[in-house]
């Protein structure tokens, strides 16, 4: 394989630790800027406001651009970006660095999943998935651990944006030139606009993100405050809670793949359970461990179930628009989730975050019963499936 395809993966690597490393050091941002940790929540919820908006639009305005220039700029906009979040001096400036790097952030996973597409077809793409996968895994722990080996949260930033910096170089030295396209026509892609079923399965995504992230958000804030960790206990649940979802994400791959429906309800039923075991056992430690790693190896399939769930049935010209829709439902998903569990939290106690959560996955199961078609369809397109399943999965 190429090894422009493993450079962008690295990209996708430094992205998402850019994106959700903040969630380790809430706690420590709310504390260092005298905010209230839901107002620290925002530093998330922003910059997934940023990306939904920013979406559906950011890549037909760029289309003529040369692709390998674009990924270069986005590279060095998260460089940057870190850089001024480490010597941000009050939170204001610490929100603006946040959103920089979110406008383009949907221009990555395009051209990205595009290029490894071309060269070696779903192979390639999950190959950048494994970027983002690793990402949560290691990105966010390590850049957690960094903030309190160091005693310092600019510590986390600081690595963040070293990583995107070999990230740029790796796109500088080993991804060839790719002269942007003509615009396209997107009158056929717009025409699945008038599918019902779309909408109430984008409806569906958006509970399913705003459940996993209105709890995962704080999930650092819960360990510290209700089962009482330290900070390298709390690096090494988060280092748990990542390695289980890369086991869930292929186990939750094999059974969509079986049974679409069946397998929508079963996680939602999962990760209510494992919700309630954490809201009655959270203050007990050794619990805490088996509760996080089932909690991992379910939540990350939320992406997964949501994207097979949307996109079984699309027609292959209006694929992209609708994982444009897609990574814009996902980010209104995880930034309506952190606002309401930062509300939460704040008047209840970050313990009944996960309430919220519960709430909203029980919405997302009744629409089950009238979302999702019973099966992937078997056709002809098998092979176009496995490309939308990897190229979607994680974003």
């Amino acid at each position: 394989m190429k090894r422009s395809i493993y450079v962008l993966a690295l990209g996708a690597f430094g992205i998402i630790t850019t994106e959700f490393g903040v969630v380790g050091i809430l706690p420590t941002i709310s504390r260092q800027f005298g905010v209230s940790i839901d107002t620290a929540g925002w530093l998330l919820s922003a910059f997934a406001i940023t990306v939904a908006i920013s979406s559906p639009f950011i890549t037909s305005f760029t289309t003529k651009i040369n692709r390998k220039l674009l990924l270069c700029l986005v590279m060095s906009i998260f460089v940057l970006s870190n850089l001024i979040s480490a010597f941000s001096t009050n939170f204001t400036m610490l929100m603006i660095a946040r959103i920089l790097p979110a406008i383009l952030h949907p221009l990555f996973w395009n051209i990205s999943n595009a290029i490894a597409f071309k060269e070696k077809g779903a192979k390639g793409v999950s190959t950048v998935m494994l970027g983002l996968s690793l990402a949560t895994v290691l990105g966010i722990p390590i850049t957690t651990y960094a903030a309190d080996l160091f005693h310092d949260w600019r510590a986390s930033f600081f690595l963040s944006s070293v990583i995107s910096l070999i990230a740029f170089i790796g796109l500088l030295v080993f991804v060839p030139s790719i002269p942007g396209d003509k615009a396209k026509s997107e009158q056929d892609q717009l025409v699945i606009l008038k599918d019902p079923l779309l909408w109430i399965n984008l409806i569906s995504t958006i509970c399913t993100l705003s459940a996993m992230f209105s709890s995962y958000t704080y999930l650092t804030a819960f360990l510290e405050q209700i089962t009482k960790l330290d900070g390298a206990q709390i690096s090494m649940m988060l280092l748990l809670f990542g390695g289980m979802g890369t086991i869930g994400n292929w186990l939750m791959g094999v059974a969509l793949h079986k049974n679409v429906q069946l397998t929508s309800r079963l996680f939602l039923i999962l990760l209510i359970t494992v919700q309630i075991l954490a809201y009655y056992l959270g203050g007990i430690f050794i619990p805490m461990i088996i509760i996080v790693s089932l909690w991992g190896m379910i939540h990350t399939g939320g992406f997964l179930v949501s994207n097979i769930r949307t996109t079984q049935s699309i027609p292959h010209q209006a694929l992209e628009f609708v994982n444009s829709l897609l990574t814009s439902s996902y980010n209104i998903g995880i930034s309506l989730g952190a606002f309401l569990g930062g509300i939460v939290s704040s008047y209840y106690g970050v313990q009944h975050v996960l309430s919220v959560s519960i709430l909203l996955l029980a919405v997302t199961f009744i629409l089950s019963f009238f979302s999702f078609p019973k099966k992937i369809t078997e056709s002809e397109e098998t092979g176009q499936e496995e490309f939308t399943a990897s190229v979607c999965e994680n974003l």
